[in-house]
């Protein structure tokens, strides 16, 4: 899908692995982005961990966004 979102003119953010969590998770997220994944127990909620991902994921889309708001 990167391909014809960068032919759009859309811009790829993802967690950079400065994100301190990034090396050490096994669930809940990749460079490319946040995720969680329910399993067999169809478990609804993220884990910290993943949480903390999505918001790391926020905090630079929204530093993305006000760089080029300027």
């Amino acid at each position: 899908m990167h391909v014809p979102l960068l032919h759009h003119g859309c811009l790829i953010v993802g967690i950079p692995y400065t994100e301190p969590l990034l090396t050490s998770t096994r669930s809940g997220g990749t460079p490319y982005g946040a995720s969680h994944v329910a399993g067999p127990q169809d478990d609804p909620q993220p884990t910290d961990e993943e949480a903390a991902l999505a918001r790391a994921l926020g905090r630079r889309l929204a530093d993305v966004a006000a760089r080029l708001a300027r």
